[in-house]
């Protein structure tokens, strides 16, 4: 009996980890137009430990100025298809790392698997909510 127990929470706690493993990895999102004058990167990893590192880069050619940088780092965590993002002040800040991800959310899309059409559903996470207005509603792209 002790065996049949201790096998079945084997198995649940394995597919509990699996589960987090399909957030974990790079996300990416380039915008801008055909000539190049304007260009806007968004990159965001999800590391395995439940860290994140997000860099938002753009390239205006007629702004002030015209090329930026900002970075912002933190820890994350998932729970059903949601992924909520949270910044310590005294850890995750410097002068690098400016971006405050503290009551952000994320929804994980991808394709149901139990649909079995030739549709193609890109895996993406979507921005639902930040105290980062830019980055509301924004879709970044699993690569």
């Amino acid at each position: 009996m002790k065996l049949l127990i201790t096998t079945l929470l084997l198995i649940f706690n394995l597919t509990l980890f699996a589960q987090s493993n399909q957030f974990v990895g790079n996300y990416e999102r380039s915008l801008g137009d055909t000539e190049g004058k304007h260009v806007f990167e968004y990159k965001l990893t999800l590391n395995q430990d439940g860290t994140f590192v997000f860099h938002y880069y753009s390239n205006i050619k007629q702004g002030i100025p015209p090329e930026v940088n900002k970075y912002g780092k933190g820890k994350w965590s998932a729970k059903d298809n949601l992924i909520t993002f949270s910044s310590n002040k005294k850890e995750d800040f410097d002068e690098k790392y400016t971006l405050d991800f503290n009551n952000s959310i994320a929804r994980f899309v991808t394709k149901n698997p139990r649909d079995k059409s030739d549709k193609i559903v890109k895996t993406k996470l979507t921005i639902l909510e930040s105290g980062i207005s830019w980055l509301q509603r924004l879709d970044v792209f699993k690569m």
